[in-house]
């Protein structure tokens, strides 16, 4: 791929990974082959297919590519595919004028424009396939059956149980929430040159809280690396959120001291390789959970409702995508091996794709 460096990747246990998605946060902030602008003849396209779902009264859940039928677009997010999958990971898509469009029709767009990187998957236990990124009022993380998305606290790094998450700013916070990408394989990387003992320990097991969605017959948690290596490819599974509160568990071992330490730097990396970015009106950025760990500092928000911080949110599924690791199956309800996360699915829930935000 033109700008991403060569595509051979090698990752083996315990050596250093050669990926054209390890970076630096200099090295990113000095490279624009990860931005796509929007031509007006680009938003077009997608006002247009957004009006024929419209006009057949379909409901997002029963669009696809053939029913959100896009022209010389398709080549622009095709390269939007490549560079997040294939490539450095990320993607920054910028231009779409929401203001104009209204929260409706950018849901729709932001919706089609997903479809060609990946399939939507459930985000949460009731079944949300449209997400919204905003401060739910009376959201805390000192419940378990809340998440930092419903929140305007600070969000430490980590990857959505998805193969991609794809986030569209609609409205700005007033201070704050700002964005933070960095490369988990820069990450192992650094690491294994500072701290080869650490790199061990993340690539042992690691209990997981579920949060509160539970499938049937499953634990409260789950168990797989951090640091995983498949078929040649490194897959990084970090939400040190949910690692840290599966302690809470009777049952799950607690922490060693060289364990703490693991947890420690991997934060610390995290914070010293990342490239932060403040997303504007009409910013869409696709992010590889597999190779990229994203973060956002707490922010203050407008008291007006309809200014208030609010980003559109999509998991996807990649088929055909980067290898992933069988203990990562188990996060998950009926998938079997070479099969794509599935999205959240426990008891009772009913997929939906909400155009507002819906507490819960």
């Amino acid at each position: 791929m033109e700008g991403s460096g060569s595509l051979r990747r090698t990752a083996l246990p315990m050596q250093q990974v050669e990926d054209p998605a390890e970076w630096t946060g200099a090295e990113l902030a000095a490279s624009d082959d990860w931005i796509f602008d929007l031509t007006e003849p680009d938003v077009a396209e997608l006002e247009a297919a957004v009006a024929g779902i419209d006009a057949r009264g379909l409901d997002l859940l029963h669009v696809g590519v053939d029913e959100f039928p896009l022209g010389a677009l398709e080549d622009k997010l095709a390269k939007v595919k490549a560079q997040v999958i294939d490539g450095r990971g990320l993607a920054l898509v910028r231009g779409l004028p929401v203001e104009r469009l209204g929260p409706e029709v950018t849901a729709k767009a932001f919706w089609g424009m997903g479809l060609r990187v990946g399939e939507p998957v459930s985000q949460n236990a009731m079944g949300h396939m449209m997400g919204h990124v905003t401060d739910l009022v009376g959201k805390d993380l000192g419940n378990p059956k809340n998440r930092g998305y419903q929140t305007s606290a600070e969000l430490h790094f980590h990857g959505d149980s998805c193969d991609v998450v794809a986030l569209l700013c609609r409205n700005e916070a007033k201070s704050g929430g700002v964005t933070k990408f960095v490369s988990s394989a820069a990450i192992h990387n650094e690491m294994l040159r500072r701290r080869p003992d650490l790199v061990e320990q993340l690539a042992g097991p690691w209990c997981r809280d579920r949060r509160e969605e539970v499938p049937d017959g499953k634990n409260p948690w789950f168990v797989m690396p951090v640091f995983n290596y498949i078929d040649g490819h490194l897959v990084v599974a970090w939400q040190g959120t949910y690692i840290r509160s599966a302690q809470r568990f009777d049952g799950v071992p607690k922490f060693t001291d060289l364990q703490n330490e693991a947890l420690a730097m991997l934060s610390d990396l995290a914070e010293e390789l990342c490239h932060g970015i403040q997303l504007r009106r009409g910013d869409t950025v696709f992010t590889h959970n597999h190779v990229i760990l994203h973060a956002r500092t707490e922010f203050e928000d407008y008291h007006e409702a309809d200014r208030r911080r609010h980003l559109f949110r999509l998991w996807l599924a990649t088929p055909g995508g980067r290898p992933i690791p069988e203990e990562l199956l188990e996060r998950y309800v009926g998938l079997e091996p070479g099969q794509r996360p599935s999205g959240v699915i426990v008891k009772d829930t009913t997929l939906c794709a909400p155009l507002i935000p819906v507490s819960g």
